[in-house]
């Protein structure tokens, strides 16, 4: 984990009782698969009391909001992300995000029982979205998180050399490489047929045809890649109209 100003982050989320999840770069870098950042983002519960933990935790860190929108329960339930930067010392010019919910997974109390606990620096235990979970939020509209996907499933599988028959089915259902697919279906030629119904282009690793496995991971990534554009459409829509109310009555 990238060092310091984030663990000061999380040591005193812990101290305020804040039930949430880190998500984000921070996440990846837990799970083996590095990806720097300074930033530290987290899936929230989206509950008054847990929000006034939260309002304490962020004053300890003299976190002000950034951007748009209000830190508010109606935003957070409606999906949008809330922006802090921290300027208490030791965590100087810090970004925290926090959402709520997340495109395309399971609701945080779902998600909160499928974390990973981890235990770090000086004893201090984080609560961690889990694997499965994090590669599925990453299936965004960004370059950068797609790359992060291929890596933490590849990741996942090198660190694996017993693994269970629901790792190997995720494996097959969720790997974004012609070369890492064709492997797994030669190590797991049964799995690989029983998944196929569920994701066909595995039929093109199965026969051996990278090209046009190539072909189909592509379009199958431009889906998601769609699917995320159509859910922030709206939101960002709202923040543009937030802005412009703004700017009206500060002229």
């Amino acid at each position: 984990m990238t060092p310091n100003p984030i663990l000061k982050v999380l040591s005193i989320f812990k101290t305020c009782e804040v039930q949430c999840l880190l998500i984000g770069g921070q996440a990846c870098i837990i799970y083996g698969a590095v990806e720097f950042s300074r930033d530290s983002d987290f899936v929230i519960l989206a509950d008054q009391k847990n929000l006034d933990r939260l309002r304490n935790a962020l004053e300890i860190l003299k976190a002000s909001p950034i951007y748009f929108p209000e830190f508010n329960l109606e935003y957070l339930r409606k999906g949008h992300a809330c922006h802090f930067r921290c300027e208490t010392e030791d965590v100087q010019g810090l970004r925290v995000d926090v959402l709520s919910q997340l495109r395309g997974c399971a609701s945080f109390e779902e998600l909160w029982q499928r974390r990973k606990s981890v235990s770090i620096k000086d004893g201090l235990t984080i609560d961690v979205i889990g694997l499965w979970d994090l590669v599925q939020c990453k299936k965004t509209q960004r370059d950068k998180d797609w790359f992060m996907i291929k890596r933490l499933v590849e990741n996942d599988f090198a660190l694996n050399n017993n693994p269970s028959q629901a790792q190997i089915k995720w494996w097959f259902s969720e790997s974004r490489t012609p070369e890492h697919l064709s492997q797994l279906a030669g190590k797991f030629p049964d799995i690989a047929k029983e998944i196929v119904v569920k994701r066909p282009l595995l039929g093109s690793a199965i026969k051996g045809d990278l090209t046009g496995l190539a072909k189909a991971l592509y379009e199958e990534e431009e889906v998601e890649r769609q699917k995320d554009i159509a859910y922030w459409k709206p939101l960002r829509k709202e923040l543009e109209m937030l802005r412009h109310k703004k700017d009206k009555f500060s002229r």
